[in-house]
């Protein structure tokens, strides 16, 4: 009986915990909290920022100065505990890692030193007096916590994928621009020396002119005056407005390419409504109070959705059901007057999904697959399916998908 009241209590507890890691990560428009949470994040990040500069006028420090340190100390206590919390959450993050590994993954990662770095300068002049200036330039890695509210939006997210996907490119590009740089001030230098010993000194002299010009900047402060360089540095500055264009080719090409493949996938997947069976639960019900994995389903039954109140619920396996509950299960169907956004995908031959992992699909936070099913049976969406040509991808969305129509329980 002990164990069985402390494995109850463990399992509420987890449950808690899992909770809070879905408050705190980017949530789903269907939840209200976890939504509030992403705003209330972007704010404090925005407010911690604003009164950061605003401390730089002295004019503002005159007159609000406690005012400001006031709100930089209650949202650098904000980011001290969003921290902890996803400290603690972390290996629902990264579930097939142990404790310690997913703790490790998130602290090591490039969010999660900015996430320390935003609010551990400020109290370590508590413990180092000494150090106190050093620590406050770290605060200036704050601003790259702007990175979360680019999170919060897909459109925005855009953005940083194609970057990530060109960046092999981008680099080539700035390594060309880079030897273009140094090759430009070493023979600028043998063109000026001797004509403005003073301006063009040694070999690295002309790199301020090769960058103001290879940038098209253009500053005027260092230029040269001999005929020679004089020509030398049209070619250059020709040459500049090319390397410029280079990056800006690579991100526009970026952006064609991700909106071509969505509209592939578009293309190459049909469409259609699917029906499933609803079952409404009472407290009579033996299913009432059961985690979804201990229900013992039958092979090829599936619970899709749990409608609870106003809120629908994507089921995982430790989510408990409730007295009035409406389950949505994958099976026979059976009409009603309710809807729900159910889409179902046959992925066609040059499909872009087919032969990827579900977890490796470029699809938005607001798009989650709840089943596959391959050759009539239902299959489990874990993150390492393989998705193959021929299978019917069923998706919950809150997203519209063109001619589609929502789904009639």
């Amino acid at each position: 009986m002990k164990q069985q009241t402390q494995s109850g209590k463990n399992r509420i507890w987890q449950q808690r915990r899992r909770r809070l890691f879905e408050i705190i990560e980017v949530g789903a428009s269907q939840d209200p909290v976890s939504r509030g949470y992403d705003l209330l994040g972007a704010l404090v990040i925005l407010i911690n920022l604003g009164a950061t500069l605003a401390y730089t006028f002295d004019y503002m420090e005159l007159e609000y100065g406690p005012l400001l340190l006031g709100v930089e100390t209650v949202t650098v206590a904000f980011f001290a505990v969003d921290y902890v919390l996803r400290l603690w959450t972390a290996k629902f993050l990264r579930p097939n890692l142990s404790e310690a590994r997913a703790v490790w993954k998130y602290a090591a990662s490039f969010t999660g030193i900015v996430d320390l770095l935003s609010f551990l300068p400020y109290y370590l002049p508590i413990f180092f007096p000494a150090g106190a200036v050093a620590f406050r330039m770290f605060r200036v890695v704050r601003i790259f916590r702007l990175f979360r509210v680019n999170a919060y939006y897909d459109s925005l997210n855009v953005i940083g994928e194609v970057i990530s996907s060109k960046k092999q490119q981008l680099l080539s590009s700035v390594f060309i621009i880079l030897v273009l740089m140094v090759a430009s001030s070493l023979c600028m230098y043998s063109l000026e020396h001797e004509a403005q010993p003073e301006v063009f000194s040694n070999a690295f002299s002309g790199i301020w002119w090769s960058v103001s010009t290879l940038l098209t900047i253009g500053y005027g402060d260092i230029y040269p005056i001999t005929t020679l360089g004089k020509v030398f540095s049209i070619f250059i500055t020709f040459l500049g407005v090319g390397m410029v264009a280079i990056p800006t080719g690579i991100i526009s090409a970026g952006f064609v390419d991700q909106y071509s493949r969505l509209k592939r996938i578009d293309e190459y997947a049909r469409e259609e409504d699917i029906h499933f069976i609803k079952v409404q639960l009472n407290k009579r019900d033996d299913w009432t109070g059961k985690a979804i994995m201990d229900l013992g389903l039958p092979h090829g039954v599936i619970v899709a959705v749990i409608r609870r109140g106003q809120e629908t619920i994507v089921p995982r396996g430790d989510v408990v059901l409730k007295n009035n509950d409406t389950l949505i299960l994958g099976a026979e169907s059976l009409k009603d007057d309710r809807h729900i956004d159910l889409k179902e995908l046959v992925l066609k031959k040059h499909n872009p999904w087919n032969g990827l992992q579900i977890q490796e699909l470029d699809i938005s936070r607001r798009t989650i697959i709840v089943m596959v099913k391959r050759n009539g049976t239902m299959l489990i969406p874990r993150g390492d399916l393989v998705l193959l040509e021929g299978d019917h991808v069923i998706l919950y969305t809150q997203m519209r998908l063109s001619d589609a129509i929502d789904l009639r329980i």
